[in-house]
């Protein structure tokens, strides 16, 4: 594939609207929906007192996914979960927020993969539920490292939600959501139906009623949007709503509640539809987090993660 400049920009753009919007949203996290006469902006503070600018355990998530696919990894190969996984376990050990269900699987085993699916598949089974957001919320990159394989990136998607989320709506999530960002990376286009054939024959219809609920409604609509069919909806409903990358990852975030998360999740597509040149420079200026990185180190990882998933076979 040609990676023609705008086509680097938009990669540029998934990871750095993904960190954006996790950051602007911090400070909303767990309240309400935002009434549109308040301002929204980076004000960090929030249940774990973020700097302004700073992006939670969303963004730190995704970090050692992107770092594996800038090496030239393949997410389908289990020593390279691996270390994803110990990645994880080591930022887990000293970060402020995990996330109740990922917190009580990554704290919980041996830091490899194998281990951790275990945990997750035993939390499912104990519960009867394992449909969190937390997969969805760092599937960004996963696309970049697959420009060329839709295919790879449709397994690859899966295998990593699996990870920590036995619930099939999970995977299906992270497969719809990544396929999108690559065909917007691509094309330019936003397409959140592209990845549906991806899905099993039996889930689509499901999910295409669920992509036109989410069109039909606002994403304070989405109160459960812990949940990883209300993060989507609620972020699709934002971006289908939205003239720019920045009112999209506003609209996600006055949807209230996890608004982190969804706004994550809704700066990821947007970002690789606008790319990073669309995000406004005073969020670039101060966008940062674990493990100290800021704007420009994941403008050259998404570039590097672009240039290794654009000469897949």
């Amino acid at each position: 594939m040609d990676l023609t400049p705008a086509r680097l920009d938009r990669a540029a753009g998934a990871l750095l609207g993904m960190a954006a919007g996790d950051a602007l949203g911090a400070g909303y996290e767990f309240g309400p929906p935002v009434p549109d006469s308040e301002r929204v902006f980076m004000k960090g503070g929030g249940g774990f007192d973020w700097a302004p600018g700073e992006w939670t355990d969303d963004t730190s998530m995704a970090v050692p996914i992107a770092r594996a696919l800038a090496e030239g990894a393949d997410l389908r190969d289990e020593a390279v979960l691996d270390g994803i996984v110990a990645s994880w376990v080591d930022w887990a050990a000293t970060a402020p927020d995990v996330g109740i269900q990922l917190g009580a699987i990554i704290r919980s085993t041996a830091p490899n993969a194998a281990a951790v699916r275990v945990v997750a598949r035993e939390l499912h089974d104990r519960t009867g539920r394992s449909g969190g957001n937390g997969s969805l919320m760092r599937t960004a990159p996963v696309a970049l490292g697959y420009l060329d394989d839709a295919e790879g990136l449709a397994v690859s998607a899966r295998a990593v939600s699996d990870l920590t989320h036995y619930e099939a709506d999970a995977g299906d999530a992270c497969v719809i959501w990544s396929l999108a960002i690559r065909h917007a990376v691509v094309t330019g286009e936003l397409d959140v139906r592209v990845g549906i054939p991806a899905l099993p024959v039996e889930r689509r219809a499901l999910w295409l009623a669920r992509i036109e609920e989410a069109e039909a409604k606002r994403p304070a609509d989405f109160e459960r949007n812990g949940w990883v069919v209300e993060a989507l909806q609620g972020a699709w409903s934002a971006i289908a709503r939205a003239g720019s990358l920045a009112e999209g990852i506003e609209l996600a975030v006055r949807g209230g509640r996890d608004a982190d998360t969804v706004a994550a999740i809704a700066g990821g597509l947007i970002g690789a539809s606008r790319g990073a040149s669309a995000v406004p420079a005073d969020w670039r200026e101060i966008v940062h987090g674990w493990p100290g990185l800021r704007s420009a180190d994941l403008v050259e990882l998404a570039t590097r993660s672009a240039r290794a998933g654009s000469s897949a076979g």
